[in-house]
Protein backbone atom coordinates (compact mmCIF):
# COMPACT_ATOMS: atom_id res chain seq x y z
CA UNK A 1 0.00 0.00 0.00
CA UNK A 2 1.38 3.40 -0.96
CA UNK A 3 0.64 6.80 0.56
CA UNK A 4 -2.52 8.30 -0.88
CA UNK A 5 -3.69 11.85 -1.27
CA UNK A 6 -7.00 11.81 0.53
CA UNK A 7 -9.87 14.15 -0.25
CA UNK A 8 -12.38 14.48 2.55
CA UNK A 9 -15.81 16.07 2.53
CA UNK A 10 -15.88 19.72 3.61
CA UNK A 11 -18.24 20.61 6.41
CA UNK A 12 -20.43 23.67 6.20
CA UNK A 13 -18.92 25.12 9.36
CA UNK A 14 -15.44 23.73 9.94
CA UNK A 15 -15.08 25.71 13.17
CA UNK A 16 -18.06 23.99 14.78
CA UNK A 17 -17.44 21.49 17.56
CA UNK A 18 -16.63 18.11 16.05
CA UNK A 19 -18.15 15.14 17.87
CA UNK A 20 -16.17 12.03 18.74
CA UNK A 21 -17.72 10.00 15.93
CA UNK A 22 -16.80 12.57 13.29
CA UNK A 23 -13.24 12.85 14.58
CA UNK A 24 -12.86 9.07 14.61
CA UNK A 25 -14.02 8.93 11.02
CA UNK A 26 -11.61 11.72 10.08
CA UNK A 27 -8.85 9.54 11.54
CA UNK A 28 -10.01 6.45 9.68
CA UNK A 29 -10.68 8.14 6.34
CA UNK A 30 -7.86 10.69 6.24
CA UNK A 31 -5.02 10.19 8.69
CA UNK A 32 -4.61 6.54 9.59
CA UNK A 33 -3.43 5.41 6.17
CA UNK A 34 -0.42 7.72 6.42
CA UNK A 35 1.12 5.09 8.71
CA UNK A 36 0.45 2.18 6.34
CA UNK A 37 4.09 2.09 5.12
CA UNK A 38 5.15 1.61 8.74
CA UNK A 39 2.78 -1.31 9.23
CA UNK A 40 3.84 -2.96 6.01
CA UNK A 41 7.56 -2.55 6.69
CA UNK A 42 7.18 -4.21 10.10
CA UNK A 43 5.09 -7.07 8.71
CA UNK A 44 7.54 -7.69 5.90
CA UNK A 45 10.51 -7.75 8.25
CA UNK A 46 8.77 -10.14 10.66
CA UNK A 47 7.27 -12.27 7.88
CA UNK A 48 3.77 -11.90 9.30
CA UNK A 49 1.50 -14.60 7.90
CA UNK A 50 -0.65 -17.61 8.73
CA UNK A 51 1.52 -18.58 11.70
CA UNK A 52 1.09 -15.15 13.32
CA UNK A 53 -1.31 -14.55 16.20
CA UNK A 54 -1.18 -10.80 16.77
CA UNK A 55 -2.50 -8.51 19.48
CA UNK A 56 -2.49 -4.80 18.63
CA UNK A 57 -2.40 -2.41 21.60
CA UNK A 58 -4.29 0.78 20.69
CA UNK A 59 -5.59 -0.67 17.42
CA UNK A 60 -7.68 2.39 16.60
CA UNK A 61 -9.91 1.97 13.55
CA UNK A 62 -8.17 -1.23 12.57
CA UNK A 63 -6.09 -0.56 9.46
CA UNK A 64 -3.01 -2.31 10.86
CA UNK A 65 -5.17 -5.30 11.78
CA UNK A 66 -6.73 -5.37 8.33
CA UNK A 67 -3.34 -5.43 6.62
CA UNK A 68 -2.09 -8.21 8.91
CA UNK A 69 -5.25 -10.26 8.37
CA UNK A 70 -4.82 -9.91 4.61
CA UNK A 71 -1.44 -11.60 5.05
CA UNK A 72 -3.14 -14.53 6.80
CA UNK A 73 -2.51 -13.55 10.42
CA UNK A 74 -5.05 -14.13 13.18
CA UNK A 75 -5.56 -10.73 14.75
CA UNK A 76 -6.99 -9.14 17.86
CA UNK A 77 -7.04 -5.51 18.91
CA UNK A 78 -7.74 -3.46 22.03
CA UNK A 79 -8.45 0.25 22.31
CA UNK A 80 -10.05 2.63 24.79
CA UNK A 81 -11.56 4.78 22.00
CA UNK A 82 -15.01 3.29 21.40
CA UNK A 83 -15.66 5.38 18.29
CA UNK A 84 -12.49 4.24 16.53
CA UNK A 85 -13.12 0.67 17.63
CA UNK A 86 -16.61 0.80 16.13
CA UNK A 87 -15.04 1.70 12.78
CA UNK A 88 -12.59 -1.18 13.17
CA UNK A 89 -15.56 -3.50 13.59
CA UNK A 90 -17.08 -2.16 10.37
CA UNK A 91 -13.82 -2.93 8.55
CA UNK A 92 -13.03 -6.31 10.04
CA UNK A 93 -16.43 -7.72 10.97
CA UNK A 94 -18.99 -6.39 8.47
CA UNK A 95 -22.61 -7.53 8.68
CA UNK A 96 -22.10 -9.73 5.64
CA UNK A 97 -19.61 -11.85 7.57
CA UNK A 98 -15.85 -12.19 7.79
CA UNK A 99 -14.01 -12.21 4.47
CA UNK A 100 -12.67 -15.66 5.27
CA UNK A 101 -16.05 -17.05 4.28
CA UNK A 102 -18.41 -19.52 5.98
CA UNK A 103 -15.66 -22.10 6.44
CA UNK A 104 -13.50 -19.68 8.46
CA UNK A 105 -13.32 -21.02 12.04
CA UNK A 106 -14.72 -18.57 14.58
CA UNK A 107 -11.48 -18.71 16.57
CA UNK A 108 -9.59 -17.33 13.57
CA UNK A 109 -11.86 -14.33 13.04
CA UNK A 110 -10.62 -10.91 14.18
CA UNK A 111 -11.31 -10.08 17.83
CA UNK A 112 -11.82 -6.51 19.08
CA UNK A 113 -12.00 -5.45 22.72
CA UNK A 114 -12.69 -2.17 24.52
CA UNK A 115 -10.06 -1.33 27.13
CA UNK A 116 -6.49 -2.42 27.77
CA UNK A 117 -4.69 -5.67 26.95
CA UNK A 118 -6.35 -7.51 29.85
CA UNK A 119 -9.64 -7.21 27.96
CA UNK A 120 -8.25 -9.71 25.44
CA UNK A 121 -7.40 -12.30 28.09
CA UNK A 122 -10.26 -14.67 27.23
CA UNK A 123 -9.27 -14.86 23.58
CA UNK A 124 -5.63 -15.40 24.52
CA UNK A 125 -6.65 -18.49 26.46
CA UNK A 126 -7.32 -20.33 23.20
CA UNK A 127 -3.74 -19.86 22.04
CA UNK A 128 -1.11 -17.35 23.19
CA UNK A 129 -0.23 -14.38 21.02
CA UNK A 130 3.19 -14.47 19.35
CA UNK A 131 3.28 -10.86 18.14
CA UNK A 132 2.40 -7.74 20.12
CA UNK A 133 2.31 -4.35 18.40
CA UNK A 134 1.99 -0.79 19.67
CA UNK A 135 1.58 1.24 16.49
CA UNK A 136 0.65 4.56 18.12
CA UNK A 137 3.95 6.46 17.66
CA UNK A 138 5.41 7.93 20.84
CA UNK A 139 7.98 10.68 21.29
CA UNK A 140 5.85 13.63 20.27
CA UNK A 141 3.89 14.61 23.39
CA UNK A 142 5.35 14.85 26.87
CA UNK A 143 4.32 11.77 28.83
CA UNK A 144 2.89 9.93 25.83
CA UNK A 145 4.78 6.77 26.82
CA UNK A 146 3.76 6.71 30.49
CA UNK A 147 0.87 4.30 30.04
CA UNK A 148 2.59 2.14 27.44
CA UNK A 149 4.95 0.19 29.70
CA UNK A 150 2.15 -1.09 32.00
CA UNK A 151 0.07 -1.99 28.94
CA UNK A 152 2.99 -3.92 27.49
CA UNK A 153 3.54 -5.76 30.77
CA UNK A 154 -0.13 -6.75 30.79
CA UNK A 155 -0.03 -7.86 27.16
CA UNK A 156 3.13 -9.94 27.61
CA UNK A 157 1.27 -12.06 30.15
CA UNK A 158 -1.11 -13.09 27.33
CA UNK A 159 1.71 -14.01 24.95
CA UNK A 160 3.93 -17.01 24.35
CA UNK A 161 7.39 -16.99 25.85
CA UNK A 162 9.85 -15.15 23.62
CA UNK A 163 7.09 -13.27 21.83
CA UNK A 164 8.08 -10.45 19.45
CA UNK A 165 6.99 -6.97 20.53
CA UNK A 166 7.05 -3.94 18.21
CA UNK A 167 7.15 -0.34 19.47
CA UNK A 168 6.92 2.70 17.21
CA UNK A 169 7.86 6.37 17.49
CA UNK A 170 8.40 9.60 15.60
CA UNK A 171 11.73 10.02 13.89
CA UNK A 172 14.16 12.92 14.42
CA UNK A 173 12.44 16.31 13.99
CA UNK A 174 14.84 17.24 11.19
CA UNK A 175 13.46 14.26 9.26
CA UNK A 176 9.80 15.06 10.00
CA UNK A 177 8.30 17.95 8.07
CA UNK A 178 5.21 17.74 10.28
CA UNK A 179 7.19 18.65 13.41
CA UNK A 180 6.87 22.46 13.02
CA UNK A 181 3.13 22.09 12.42
CA UNK A 182 2.75 20.07 15.61
CA UNK A 183 4.55 22.81 17.54
CA UNK A 184 1.49 25.00 16.93
CA UNK A 185 -0.33 22.91 19.52
CA UNK A 186 2.34 23.46 22.17
CA UNK A 187 2.52 27.19 21.51
CA UNK A 188 -1.25 27.72 21.75
CA UNK A 189 -1.58 25.59 24.86
CA UNK A 190 1.34 27.27 26.61
CA UNK A 191 0.22 30.79 25.70
CA UNK A 192 -3.11 30.18 27.42
CA UNK A 193 -1.52 28.25 30.28
CA UNK A 194 -4.07 25.52 29.82
CA UNK A 195 -4.48 23.18 32.79
CA UNK A 196 -3.48 19.58 32.14
CA UNK A 197 -2.03 20.53 28.77
CA UNK A 198 0.38 18.08 27.18
CA UNK A 199 3.44 19.78 25.78
CA UNK A 200 4.80 18.62 22.45
CA UNK A 201 8.50 17.84 22.31
CA UNK A 202 11.04 16.51 19.87
CA UNK A 203 11.50 12.76 19.71
CA UNK A 204 14.61 11.53 21.53
CA UNK A 205 16.93 8.87 20.24
CA UNK A 206 16.27 6.44 23.10
CA UNK A 207 12.52 6.93 23.63
CA UNK A 208 11.62 3.44 22.42
CA UNK A 209 14.52 1.79 24.22
CA UNK A 210 13.48 3.47 27.47
CA UNK A 211 9.95 2.09 27.18
CA UNK A 212 11.29 -1.37 26.35
CA UNK A 213 13.56 -1.32 29.40
CA UNK A 214 10.72 -0.30 31.73
CA UNK A 215 8.56 -3.12 30.37
CA UNK A 216 11.34 -5.68 30.74
CA UNK A 217 11.74 -6.23 27.00
CA UNK A 218 14.99 -7.01 25.18
CA UNK A 219 15.65 -4.96 22.00
CA UNK A 220 16.33 -7.12 18.96
CA UNK A 221 16.63 -4.69 16.05
CA UNK A 222 15.14 -1.49 14.73
CA UNK A 223 14.34 0.34 11.53
CA UNK A 224 13.18 3.62 10.01
CA UNK A 225 10.34 4.03 7.54
CA UNK A 226 9.34 6.95 5.34
CA UNK A 227 5.70 7.90 5.97
CA UNK A 228 4.81 11.02 3.99
CA UNK A 229 1.63 12.82 5.03
CA UNK A 230 -0.19 13.63 1.80
CA UNK A 231 -3.55 15.40 1.53
CA UNK A 232 -5.64 16.40 -1.45
CA UNK A 233 -6.38 19.86 -0.05
CA UNK A 234 -5.90 22.09 2.98
CA UNK A 235 -9.24 21.17 4.53
CA UNK A 236 -8.34 17.47 4.53
CA UNK A 237 -4.92 18.23 6.00
CA UNK A 238 -6.32 20.25 8.90
CA UNK A 239 -9.05 17.73 9.71
CA UNK A 240 -6.64 14.82 9.46
CA UNK A 241 -4.08 16.35 11.80
CA UNK A 242 -6.69 17.41 14.35
CA UNK A 243 -8.06 13.86 14.38
CA UNK A 244 -4.77 12.61 15.87
CA UNK A 245 -5.57 14.10 19.29
CA UNK A 246 -2.24 15.95 19.35
CA UNK A 247 -4.03 19.30 19.17
CA UNK A 248 -6.59 18.65 21.91
CA UNK A 249 -4.73 20.74 24.50
CA UNK A 250 -4.62 23.68 22.09
CA UNK A 251 -8.35 23.39 21.38
CA UNK A 252 -9.09 23.38 25.12
CA UNK A 253 -6.82 26.38 25.63
CA UNK A 254 -8.28 28.49 22.82
CA UNK A 255 -11.00 27.22 20.48
CA UNK A 256 -11.19 24.93 17.49
CA UNK A 257 -11.49 27.71 14.90
CA UNK A 258 -8.29 29.36 16.18
CA UNK A 259 -6.41 26.06 16.08
CA UNK A 260 -7.67 25.29 12.57
CA UNK A 261 -6.57 28.74 11.37
CA UNK A 262 -3.05 28.47 12.81
CA UNK A 263 -2.56 24.89 11.66
CA UNK A 264 -3.53 25.94 8.13
CA UNK A 265 -0.99 28.78 8.28
CA UNK A 266 1.72 26.37 9.46
CA UNK A 267 0.84 24.02 6.60
CA UNK A 268 1.16 26.74 3.97
CA UNK A 269 4.86 26.02 3.15
CA UNK A 270 3.87 22.43 2.38
CA UNK A 271 1.06 23.34 0.00
CA UNK A 272 1.94 22.59 -3.62
CA UNK A 273 0.79 24.57 -6.69
CA UNK A 274 -2.03 22.10 -7.37
CA UNK A 275 -3.47 22.65 -3.88
CA UNK A 276 -2.29 19.36 -2.39
CA UNK A 277 -0.35 19.26 0.89
CA UNK A 278 2.73 17.05 1.19
CA UNK A 279 5.01 16.54 4.21
CA UNK A 280 7.82 13.94 4.22
CA UNK A 281 8.24 12.20 7.59
CA UNK A 282 10.30 9.36 9.03
CA UNK A 283 9.05 7.03 11.74
CA UNK A 284 11.06 4.55 13.76
CA UNK A 285 10.23 1.08 15.04
CA UNK A 286 11.93 -1.11 17.63
CA UNK A 287 11.65 -4.91 17.60
CA UNK A 288 11.90 -6.50 21.04
CA UNK A 289 11.62 -9.95 22.58
CA UNK A 290 9.64 -10.56 25.75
Amino acid sequence: MTPTLVRHHRYADSSATVDAGTRARDWAEIQERMLAPLYEAVYQRLEVGAATRMLSIGCGSGLALLIAAARGARVAGVDTDRERLALARERLLPDTGWDGGPDQPAAEQPRLFVGGPSAAAAAAGEAPYNLLTAFNPIGCVTGDSEGLSPALESAVRLAARGTTVVLTGWGPPERCATAPVLRVAARLAESARAPRSAGLRAARRDDLEDVAARAGLKPDGSGRVSCPFGYADMDSAVRGLLSTGLFDSAVRATDRSQVEKEVAEALHPHRRPDGTVWMPNVFRYLVCVS
